[in-house]
């Protein structure tokens, strides 16, 4: 345990060695390009923090969306607390916090997916009829709170157990029918992901899955700290009616996707996140 918590205070603070670049220079190089919209500069912030998620799925009642176009969360965030090893968080400077990447949602507006193990051309028969560009729906997750209510515990991560990450989230659907402004959660009533790189504890018919807390190295001379092969998982979660879908149409069509997605409540939802983390501190980006 006493070498996890030095392991977990070496990837927060990293090692304070500095190095200029020349004047002028717009933006960081290299590895620390990554920061170039942390708010290093802003108070309270004491490490940057650039994860990207390159693959995963959300399971939302009997829709599923896999993780195909990498998605970014951003910022910085306070040194741990000391008796609950958690840091706030503060949104991106000059760019999206959690950036808005849309993602394909399986079988389309109709749910119509192959069987599993399906001949390639079935796959690609269903592709074509029920997720073009007429049929299919792209999910975007958004942040559905400020930045500050976002949670993270680097501590927690490495020790495979206990909240990681807190993220307050919506789900924003697109498609011609669904119209602009279709979502599942909103800001008044956000979907919750208690991310944990442990073991969960869900509701039934969910069963227990096991995240991965990853491989970390360093760059940049020990500046930076990565994460490789981390999983966030959290299959607890609960979510919202839809709303908004069909525009003015959206009292009859709202209930329609209700029941196509079935049961959102707690035990009914899956969030698997696969990972690359990388954290700075904000003296080793304001010096680069």
């Amino acid at each position: 345990m006493a070498k996890l918590v030095r392991l977990s205070r070496y990837l927060l603070g990293g090692i304070a060695i500095l190095l200029c670049v020349p004047a002028g220079a717009l933006a960081h190089e290299k590895e620390f390009a990554k920061f170039n919209y942390c708010p290093s500069k802003t108070e309270g912030v004491a490490h940057c923090l650039y994860s990207v998620t390159n693959s995963g799925e959300i399971l939302l009642g009997k829709k599923k969306t896999k993780i195909e176009a990498p998605v970014t969360l951003q910022g910085g965030y306070s040194k741990e607390n000391s008796e609950t090893h958690i840091s706030t968080f503060t949104a991106a400077s000059g760019a999206e916090t959690l950036v808005k990447t849309k993602e394909n949602v399986e079988g389309g507006l109709l749910g119509l997916v192959p069987p599993e193990h399906s001949p390639p051309l079935v796959v690609l028969l269903s592709k074509y009829f029920f997720e073009n560009e007429i049929t299919g729906v792209k999910a975007t997750l958004e942040l559905a709170k400020p930045a500050s209510e976002i949670e993270v515990s680097n501590y927690n991560l490495l020790l495979g157990s206990g909240l990681a990450l807190r993220l307050p989230v919506k789900v924003h659907l697109e498609n011609p029918f669904l119209g602009s402004s279709c979502y599942i959660g909103s800001s008044s009533s956000p979907i919750i992901w208690n991310l944990t790189t442990g073991v969960t504890s869900p509701s039934s018919p969910n069963t227990p899955i096991e995240g991965k807390p990853g491989f970390p190295e360093t760059k940049e001379e020990f500046r930076i700290a990565q994460i490789n092969e981390n999983t966030l998982v959290e299959n607890n979660w609960s979510a919202p009616s839809a709303s908004g879908c069909g525009g003015i149409l959206s009292f009859l069509v709202d209930p329609v996707l209700d029941l196509m997605l079935g049961s959102t409540t707690a035990g009914h939802n899956t969030a698997i996140l696969n990972n690359t983390i990388d954290t700075a501190t904000a003296t080793a980006v304001n010096n680069h």
